[in-house]
């Protein structure tokens, strides 16, 4: 029986991984819409492989799909991190687990 493959946005290296393991694939380049919403799915798969067994390992994946996702949209990591450092001092970080239960 054949099996499904659904489409997926893989490591730019898989292609040739396969191709050396004397497999066979296809792929193609997504253009900029297809990649956006690939980036997308892509950030949704990882979390939930690091919900499922938080490591290093998926935390790298999300970093490194984060990291694609920035230079796609033009940003800068560094930016983002300076964005996230102030915000930080003004208002917090998530390490308390703070959970807001009503507002009046």
């Amino acid at each position: 029986m054949e099996q499904k493959f659904i489409p997926k946005l893989v490591r730019d290296k898989i292609p040739q991984i396969i191709l050396e393991k004397g497999r066979e694939c296809k792929w193609h380049r997504a253009d900029i819409p297809e990649y956006n919403l690939r980036l997308y799915d892509k950030m949704c798969e990882e979390l939930t492989e690091f919900m499922e067994h938080p490591c290093v390992e998926e935390a790298a994946d999300m970093y490194e799909v984060f990291l694609s996702m920035l230079k796609n949209w033009g940003l800068s990591l560094d930016n983002v991190i300076s964005h996230a450092e102030k915000k930080k001092s003004e208002r917090g970080g998530f390490l308390e687990g703070i959970v807001l239960d009503t507002l009046d």
